[in-house]
C-alpha cells in the first residue's frame, strides 16, 4: 500500500517503513499524523481525493532535523567590480512513515 501526502504544499510518494525529509515542522519528537491524503493505492483499489480522501491519514515518527545540501546565490555585474556570493542551508525535518490507514 502507497500513499500521496500533502505536506505544506509540497507532496509527497510514501510507502509503510520508508523514511522521507520534509520541509522543517514545528514539531520536534514524538508521532504525528497526516490527514491531507490525495490518492491511496491498495493492492487491488485506486482511491483518488476531490481534494483529500476522507478519512484517510498517514502515521509517521518524527526522527529529527537535518540540514539540505548547500545552494549558493551568486551575482556578478561586469565592468562594475560588484559581485556577492550568498549561502544557505534549509533545514529538513526526517520523518519515518510507520501506517498508512485507508478510509
Amino acid at each position: 500500500m502507497w500513499a500521496v501526502i500533502e505536506i505544506d504544499n509540497k507532496q509527497y510518494l510514501v510507502k509503510e517503513g520508508d523514511s522521507i525529509e520534509a520541509e522543517r515542522l514545528k514539531q520536534k519528537e514524538g508521532e504525528i499524523t497526516f490527514d491531507k491524503v490525495l490518492l491511496l493505492v491498495d493492492d487491488s483499489s485506486v482511491t483518488v481525493g476531490t481534494p483529500y480522501v476522507l478519512k484517510a491519514t498517514v502515521k509517521a515518527t518524527v526522527k529529527g532535523e537535518a540540514k539540505g545540501k548547500k545552494v549558493i546565490s551568486f551575482k556578478y555585474r561586469r565592468r562594475k567590480k560588484s559581485r556577492w556570493i550568498k549561502g544557505h542551508r534549509q533545514i529538513h525535518t526526517l520523518l519515518a512513515i510507520s501506517r498508512i490507514i485507508p478510509a
